[in-house]
């Protein structure tokens, strides 16, 4: 799978270590990044001295599903435990926001004229004068 040649001294000149891996089912231009072993990278970008061994790579790759199953199972605990305590009332469910507008426009989050008078960053909107409500004044 891969080439490798030895930096040595050629007529008082020093070559230096060359490293690649030969692509052998795909063009090179159709590798993409992920598509080769994180052991075989750090060798060819001469992060370790030397090339991993299929051992390697593959007991590697199997600590990496167990690490991933594993915070699944915990991630899933977690879940269940959560949805307990808020049943439970112990802990009290997260707000959702909703966020309309923004807060510099003049009228943030307000769809109609309010008797309050309302100021968002630099602008200032005195209240609005409202009628008497019809239906309030038979209440009193």
């Amino acid at each position: 799978m891969s080439k490798f040649s030895l930096s040595a001294s050629q007529g008082g000149q020093i070559i230096q270590e060359r490293r690649f891996v030969e692509a052998i089912n795909r063009q090179a231009y159709q590798y993409e990044m992920g598509d080769f072993p994180t052991e075989w990278e750090a060798w060819i970008r001469k992060k370790r001295n030397d090339p991993p061994t299929i051992e390697e790579i593959l007991k590697n790759e199997n600590y990496r599903q167990e690490m991933k199953q594993k915070i699944k199972d915990v991630s899933e605990k977690d879940k269940l435990l959560q949805a307990k305590e808020y049943k439970e009332g112990l802990v009290a469910e997260p707000v959702h926001t909703r966020v309309e507008g923004h807060a510099s426009a003049p009228y943030y989050g307000k769809k109609e004229p309010s008797q309050d008078p309302t100021s968002t960053a630099s602008t200032f909107q005195p209240g609005s004068w409202m009628p008497p409500d019809s239906s309030s004044s038979k209440n009193k």
